[in-house]
């Protein structure tokens, strides 16, 4: 079987599809299947490292991306089908060719964000894209999604026209060496933090951990610090970045909420190896990669109860109600004076994050991938 897998978005994401990418492509290279030939559109590290449509952009250089995208999509993607000639394309990208095409099709559908939270996407935006999306849904299509959870959202909102499978992904292999300055440059010492890691999307609720936080230190009369390792949400609807700011400075937490942006791998993979707990009060994900890689470091996890995260957690974390700030203040005070639960919590994590492995998560695709045609 000869697999295209398209990897031209690389050269933007900078989010948990480039993770989903990039460690497809590391995993497909680490542990091949005989009956199984990939080929690249994009060699991985080189279009990540691609800057032409990254950082703070103009509306023009913005509509250069967007028609970049949609010439690679509808026009140089489909030429490169004709090319190879594959089985099969893959589109990580929730993309597909509105083109007809010979081969089967498995697109990577991650969430189902912008049927759900339309108010976080420009209107026109997200009117354009999800029509990219349906007009890319036809012929020998297959849908692959990342939990439970997500199917039925996508079910929900697309109907059961496509077959939709469920992957597990893996987190993000952090192969760097550690770099334990980064503690002493923030001032932290072992144990002495919680950690969330991510963009301050509105959705990741950043701005009710902050408040949370400040009551912790109330309450418990505690050295502990909050680290929020991350940069802006992706648009200006979704940022809560300004408002995380403003927070900090109204209830004086300057000394104890530490915004580093974004870090090195070796800064983070210090930082998960040091911290107290992992805290993820998001209100919608449609995986949660960061409750694996926080549980794989053997740190315990307080998550909302949303259900993607409920579903990779499966019962190895410390669960608290969405949007609830006294019961997410319970279960930190609680984790806080309960060494014993720290411990179990580690444990079980460790053992669910074995779940979530690159030779997994690949097998899972060379499975659907060998699976007679649709």
């Amino acid at each position: 079987m000869k697999v295209l897998l398209d990897l031209q978005y690389l050269n933007v994401a900078t989010t948990g599809i480039k993770t989903y990418m990039v460690e497809l492509a590391k995993a497909i290279r680490k542990y091949p299947h005989p009956e199984v030939e990939f080929i690249f559109t994009h060699e991985p590290d080189k279009q990540s490292k691609d800057n032409s449509f990254k950082g703070t952009q103009s509306k023009i250089q913005r509509l250069n991306y967007h028609l970049d995208y949609f010439r690679w999509k509808e026009f140089q993607l489909p030429d490169l089908v004709k090319k190879h000639q594959p089985d099969v394309l893959i589109c990580p990208d929730f993309v597909s060719p509105a083109a007809s095409l010979p081969c089967r099709r498995l697109t990577v559908v991650h969430d189902a964000f912008f049927w759900q939270m339309p108010q976080n996407y420009p209107k026109w935006w997200r009117t354009y894209f999800l029509n990219l999306i349906k007009k890319g849904l036809k012929e020998k299509t297959e849908i692959i999604t990342t939990t439970d959870y997500s199917k039925r959202s996508l079910e929900k909102h697309l109907g059961k026209n496509w077959p939709i499978s469920v992957i597990y992904q893996c987190p993000k292999s952090l192969k760097a060496a550690s770099d334990p300055q980064i503690l002493k440059k923030l001032g932290l010492v072992n144990q002495s933090y919680f950690l969330h890691i991510g963009t301050f999307d509105k959705r990741k609720q950043l701005p009710l951990l902050t408040k949370t936080f400040a009551e912790f230190l109330k309450q418990t009369k505690s050295s502990k610090k909050l680290l929020l390792v991350g940069g802006p949400g992706q648009s200006a609807q979704m940022n809560d970045f300004p408002k995380v700011e403003k927070l900090v400075k109204e209830l004086g937490l300057e000394k104890h909420v530490i915004l580093p942006g974004f870090l090195s791998d070796g800064e983070i993979k210090a930082l998960y190896e040091h911290a107290f707990a992992y805290l993820f009060p998001s209100e919608n994900e449609g995986f949660g990669i960061p409750i694996p890689e926080a549980m794989g470091f053997g740190l315990p996890v307080i998550h909302s109860d949303q259900e993607a995260l409920l579903e990779v957690a499966d019962g190895a974390g410390l669960p608290f109600q969405t949007g609830n700030q006294e019961d997410l203040l319970e279960k930190m005070v609680l984790l806080d004076r309960d060494s014993e639960l720290c411990q179990s919590l580690s444990e079980k994590g460790k053992i669910r994050s074995g779940d979530f492995s690159a030779q997994k998560f690949v097998e899972a695709f060379h499975q659907i991938i060998l699976k007679p045609g649709l």
